[in-house]
């Protein structure tokens, strides 16, 4: 059985409100492959802001010469030899994103034609995991910070992500204090700063924000500044959760080994779809670290049902494909604070409402 096309689209999908200046919209890239028998199988990558187009002429100029006309294999096989093809254009960025649309792809369509939703395609292992609630919010005023996580806490939320790294530390001290004091004692508390810190201002900060008892701080430094986050994990009382912007499985292997991280928090769109994220989480339960992953929750959340040691998986306020207006009808991934459960259609569930949606410019 070979596969006789590749075609992908990209369409821009507006926020509901901006996540910071200039980032109002998303933009979305849905790919399909067919195979001589007629089977179909959808993906996609996804960007908030940079490279859509790089993605889109990656997939339908350098893509389809190692796609078309191969024979239907495991996904593993397959993104090996794309990784081969593709690697000189970079070995991350750009490349792992374009290769995670038709990773994606090829493991919807294998899943369907075995009849199997997604996750017992890769070997279910839970029924449900957890999830808690997130905002890009650093940009919001207190009083909007503040109905957002009653927000999260009225909807049964168990755990809770807010930003830090605003140009005053007072300022981050507050609206901690202040969530924290919504929230109460039990319920877990996280803070991601987002790359904002540099070392000395990083173990500054930390130290004081630990009064608060926070589950991890996330991205406190430069993602890739490995041996940097090693040496803060060192200092600090407060748990270090990194990924979203490593994008190979060896960053996540360097990280890992350089003792740099307690949480990995790969997004499957930019390790480069599901075989790496399944590779990175199983790799990070080797280092009793486990898992949470970033953003993407209707797909997220059916990949942390099959993983080894996993966390949370995290549903940012109003950006989920469904939220967004984005799938034609529900996918079968189900939000009930404070768990995520799935029961998909064979494959992922995922039907892009492309028809409504705005092609790229």
């Amino acid at each position: 059985m070979r596969i006789t096309e590749l075609t992908s689209q990209a369409y821009t999908v507006p926020l509901e409100r901006s996540w910071g200046p200039g980032v109002d919209q998303h933009h979305l890239i849905v790919t399909t492959i067919r195979t001589e028998d007629g089977q179909t199988g959808t993906g996609f990558s996804w960007t908030p802001l940079v490279g859509a187009h790089s993605v889109l002429a990656m997939l339908e100029h350098d893509l389809p010469r190692l796609v078309v006309g191969a024979e239907l294999a495991p996904a593993c096989v397959l993104w090996d030899r794309w990784w081969a093809g593709l690697h000189e254009g970079g070995s991350g960025g750009i490349t792992t994103m374009a290769i995670a649309a038709v990773d994606i792809a090829l493991w919807d369509l294998r899943a369907k034609a075995a009849g199997l939703p997604l996750v017992d395609f890769i070997g279910r292992r839970r029924e449900s995991v957890g999830v808690y609630g997130s905002g890009v919010n650093l940009y919001y005023e207190l009083d909007e910070l503040l109905d957002q996580v009653r927000g999260f806490v009225a909807a049964g939320q168990r755990a809770v992500k807010i930003k830090v790294g605003s140009p005053e530390l007072e300022r981050d001290l507050e609206r901690v204090a202040e969530v924290r004091g919504i929230l109460g004692e039990h319920r877990l508390l996280m803070i991601d700063a987002n790359q904002r810190w540099d070392h000395p201002t990083a173990v500054r900060a930390i130290r004081s924000l630990a009064a608060y008892d926070p589950y991890w701080i996330e991205e406190p430094l430069l993602a890739d500044e490995l041996p940097g986050l090693a040496r803060l994990r060192a200092e600090v009382p407060v748990p270090v959760a990194v990924g979203e912007n490593l994008r190979t499985v060896y960053q996540f292997r360097d990280a890992l080994t350089a003792g740099a991280v307690d949480f990995v928090q790969p997004n499957a769109v930019r390790v480069g779809g599901i075989t790496p994220f399944l590779r990175i989480a199983e790799l990070a339960a080797t280092f009793g670290v486990p898992t949470a992953p970033h953003l993407l929750p209707e797909l997220s959340g059916q990949l942390a049902m099959c993983v080894g040691a996993v966390s949370m998986v995290e549903d940012i306020d109003n950006a989920s494909f469904q939220a967004l207006g984005a799938l034609a009808q529900p996918s079968g991934v189900t939000v009930q604070a404070p768990v995520v459960h799935t029961a998909t259609a064979p494959g992922h569930g995922l039907i892009f409402a492309t028809e409504r949606l705005t092609p790229l410019n």
